[in-house]
Formats: structure tokens, sequence, C-alpha cells
């Protein structure tokens, strides 16, 4: 991933908790993973409507990083794009089933984000994409 300096929809950007990468190393096999997650925040676009989406981006890579833009520049692969925790259209909230229970959370956060598009949430940085 690679930061951008101004915010493009079309560039499919994210905003990131850098404070929140975590992970753990399994060393256990011939190979060395790093499985690793960080925070994000993202917009898109679903049904025609722009919505703000929260959740993670993850990725297994072959070594510990030493920091969270470490992990950022060796996520390479985004086809899977961010896995989406909650979403808010300004309408409706959707959110996945195992984490239904931090609605109130996620909203503190959604809410202002649409209302305030482009902008990034206090404590996030962005926008980084693939």
């Amino acid at each position: 991933m690679t930061r951008n300096t101004r915010f493009l929809i079309s560039r499919r950007p994210y905003a990131v908790d850098l404070a929140s990468l975590t992970g753990m190393l399994d060393a256990s096999g011939a190979v060395p993973v790093y499985r690793g997650t960080i925070d994000a925040v993202w917009f898109r676009r679903h049904k025609g409507r722009m919505v703000a989406c929260i959740g993670q981006l993850w990725d297994f890579q072959d070594a510990q990083p030493a920091h969270a833009e470490e992990f950022l520049a060796r996520l390479i692969d985004g086809r899977s794009g961010g896995r989406c925790h909650g979403r808010w259209d300004g309408a409706s909230y959707w959110s996945a089933d195992e984490h239904r229970d931090q609605r109130d959370a996620h909203m503190a956060i959604l809410r202002p984000m649409l209302a305030n598009q482009p902008a990034t949430p206090a404590g996030y940085g962005g926008w980084w994409s693939f």
C-alpha cells in the first residue's frame, strides 16, 4: 500500500489506526508467517449511495514488521479489500454478525465520518491505497 496525499474514491483508499496493528509470528512451519491486522475505515459506493465502513485490513507476511507503516508497505494484495465489520449509509446500519455488540462504538465513528467526508476520523491516518 502507498500513502496518498489526497482522497480519491477511485483509488479505493483506507484510513488506518496506526496504533492498532496486532499480530503474531508463527514460526512453527518451514517458513515463518506473520499474521497481522490493522483497524481501518473507508468510503465506498453501495447501491448507488456513498457509505462509510469500519473494519480491518489483514495480511500474512514473511516477517514481523517493525511498525504499522512497514506492515502497510508490504501489504500489496488488495483483491479482498478490507474485512468490513460495520457500514453506515446515512439511514441504516449493517454489521457482520460477530460484531453486532459493537454497534454504538461503530456509529460513533461512522456517523460523523459520512457527514464530513472525505475527512478522516480522529485517530485514523489516511489515505492509503493498493
